[in-house]
């Protein structure tokens, strides 16, 4: 038999109805299981938000052409950081730094590094550029601060030729007064050089001269004020492609 409610009954539902209505919503949003996968939807979200760039990788090749040889050089530069890793293309890893010790919450920045240059007749070239293919190089590290540091760098295999140096002439001594270093414009089909650097350097001590110039000039005086009679030198001269590839020609002279 049904049970006929009242009015007094029915009005005390009624409140009460309202009263769990309130409640709900002040209680904030459902915990369901969808709601709780939206909000580890948007924990991810806000950890990719965590990751930085680096604000600088290059990979280059550099390749002496005087002592028949090449190698690979990387530089970053970033946030502090704890642990990089440098990848080639496909993933495999071909770098990874960790800071240990005091270094670990301390930090490194930037990061230059140079590999091994066996010469061509131990690695030829066609195996070194199978070594280190061309393509994308992916950076991936975290800062001492936990969050993802990340970057990338294209490497190319486009290499230019060694400059031929004209002056002075290998094995020369020479004035140190008004002294031009000079050599012939590096030209090949496919390769744009961007420009040349010369460097003049002698050993104890060590003292450098270095200057970068544009591909339209291919001499440069040596000041005479870094010259010292009776020392030897080294003259490198590198053309510089505009992927970053460098290729060097060396000589030594003496100043009289």
């Amino acid at each position: 038999m049904t049970k006929r409610l009242n009015g007094s009954t029915i009005g005390l539902l009624t409140a009460f109805s309202l009263l769990v209505g309130i409640a709900a919503a002040q209680s904030g949003p459902s915990t369901s299981p969808t709601g709780g996968s939206q909000a580890k939807a948007a924990s991810s979200s806000k950890g990719a938000a965590k990751s930085i760039r680096l604000e600088d990788a290059t990979i280059i090749v550099e390749l002496n052409d005087t002592d028949d040889d090449a190698g690979l050089q990387v530089f970053l530069d970033g946030e502090p950081w704890s642990s990089m890793t440098v990848s080639r293309p496909g993933g495999r890893k071909i770098l990874d730094v960790d800071a240990k010790g005091r270094l670990k919450n301390f930090g490194l920045t930037e990061l230059f590094s140079e590999t091994n240059e066996p010469e061509f007749a131990e690695l030829p070239l066609k195996k070194f550029k199978q070594r280190f293919p061309e393509g994308r190089y992916t950076f991936v590290g975290r800062t001492i601060e936990g969050r993802k540091l990340i970057g990338k760098a294209k490497l190319s295999h486009d290499i230019p030729d060694g400059p031929q140096i004209t002056s002075p002439a290998a094995g020369s001594t020479v004035s140190s007064n008004n002294l031009v270093a000079s050599w012939t414009p590096a030209s090949q089909p496919g390769i744009e050089i961007e420009g040349y650097r010369a460097i003049v350097e002698r050993e104890d001590p060590l003292r450098v001269f270095s200057v970068d110039l544009p591909a339209s000039q291919t001499s440069v005086t040596i000041p005479s004020e870094f010259l010292e009679p009776g020392t030897d030198y080294k003259l490198e001269v590198q053309t510089i492609e505009v992927s970053g590839n460098q290729t060097i020609s060396e000589i030594t002279f003496r100043v009289s």
